[in-house]
């Protein structure tokens, strides 16, 4: 007896899937600008995350190109599309470190040391060292929140945020965004980490977990203005 596995697809794969398959079926055609983000998410039943999630799947397959400024526009009259798995999506990511950091980032005001409060100030001195090269990779930016993560004390919260981290870099569809966005010239900002850091140098949990919060939150709407043209 042969059994096939089951597979859960992603919802952003099953709005590119389908928007493919109208581009393929001459229904949408080269050259056509695509409605708005806020028409497609109200005609398909999905939230806007899920389709600038699409958007991104479907440019790095070469079917759509995101322009800055003017709209998203079919430039594959026949694709073939295949994404059984691009990985998590980066608007995913960014709503559970929303909060899962911030519940961490307060634990970690009430619990860090000034050794780990210092390797925090060291840490962006090597973002703001990362930020002047072209090719920067956010290592220090993903060793700033690691380590607010192992502050907290709870190896528990520590062990979600550095898997959410991997998540993050470990996702075609993430890693992609992220380098169109570098592109862009949307960076991690150095201002938020550090009101981070003065939240957690006072010891105060609730302006630690509203700092990160403001942090994740920015950078979530940094990630979307890549598609304001489209809206």
């Amino acid at each position: 007896m042969e059994l096939e596995t089951i597979k859960t697809e992603r919802l952003y794969v099953k709005v590119a899937e389908q928007i493919s398959k109208l581009v393929k079926e001459g229904n949408i055609k080269t050259g056509d600008k695509l409605p708005s983000e806020r028409v497609l998410a109200e005609r398909i039943g999905v939230s806007r995350p899920t389709i600038r999630e699409a958007m991104i799947a479907l440019e790095i397959a070469g079917i759509i190109e995101i322009r800055t400024g003017s709209g998203i526009y079919v430039i594959d009259q026949k694709p073939e599309l295949f994404l059984s798995d691009e990985g998590v999506g980066p608007f995913e990511i960014l709503d559970t470190r929303y909060i899962v950091e911030a519940e961490a980032c307060a634990l970690a005001a009430a619990r860090i040391t000034d050794e780990q409060l210092q390797e925090l100030r060291d840490t962006i001195k090597e973002m703001e060292e990362e930020e002047k090269r072209p090719d920067a990779s956010e290592q220090a930016d993903m060793k700033f929140h690691l380590l607010i993560a192992e502050a907290s004390q709870n190896s528990a919260l520590s062990a979600i945020v550095k898997w959410l981290w991997e998540l993050r870099n470990q996702s075609a569809l993430s890693k992609s965004f992220m380098a169109r966005l570098r592109e862009e010239g949307i960076h991690p900002s150095i201002n938020q980490h550090k009101r981070i850091v003065s939240a957690l140098e006072i010891r105060n949990p609730e302006k630690a977990r509203i700092a990160m919060k403001s942090h994740i939150e920015s950078a979530s709407e940094a990630a979307s203005t890549y598609f304001a043209s489209n809206k």
